[in-house]
């Protein structure tokens, strides 16, 4: 366990830097976004990385990578929006907005440790292909949750799909980093 924390640290810091460089560059703009649109957005991502699995080409020069750390930090600003609701303009300085971000990764790192205890790493035979489908079966889940106005009869909430999000993007970055398609340093 003690290398996946090491490991999940790193993918974290880097997609948290992306954050912070965005954050200076556009501001909190991302605050006016209504809960749909961070689903859609991710969407659009995760429907990318899957395009790009099975194909093997891509005509834009980005891989997979860039689209699994917007994942995570989507999946963060969507949690914060949650808690927050949706802005009228952007409202949150930078130091808060980081804050914001902190907390909801450490709430994703603590359900991954928890999952990790009871499924033994489960993750670390699955294939970076599985983790993309499962990222799309979450956000359809979303999609379904949105259009029952939040409404669940059994099955946890859309905060909880956004933390998988957020965890089985790490953990597809961890692999690509095992494969050394990933160099973090």
């Amino acid at each position: 366990m003690e290398r996946t924390l090491k490991q999940y640290d790193q993918i974290i810091q880097h997609a948290r830097d992306i954050f912070i460089h965005k954050m200076k560059d556009y501001g909190s703009a991302w605050r006016v976004l209504r809960m749909p649109s961070f689903t859609d957005q991710m969407y659009i991502k995760a429907s990318r990385i899957r395009q790009l699995q099975e194909s093997g080409e891509h005509k834009v020069n980005e891989s997979e990578i860039p689209e699994f750390l917007g994942l995570i930090n989507y999946a963060a600003m969507a949690l914060i929006q949650l808690d927050k609701g949706v802005a009228n303009q952007p409202d949150l300085s930078l130091e808060e907005a980081v804050k914001l971000y902190d907390d909801k990764i450490l709430q994703a790192k603590t359900l991954m440790q928890a999952k990790n205890h009871d499924y033994g790493e489960a993750w670390r035979d699955m294939r970076v292909s599985s983790m993309t489908d499962l990222i799309i079966q979450k956000l359809y889940r979303v999609k379904q949750i949105e259009e029952n106005k939040g409404q669940t009869h059994i099955s946890e909430g859309i905060d909880a799909n956004y933390l998988d999000i957020i965890n089985y993007a790490v953990f597809a970055l961890i692999l690509l980093m095992e494969q050394g398609k990933f160099p973090v340093v």
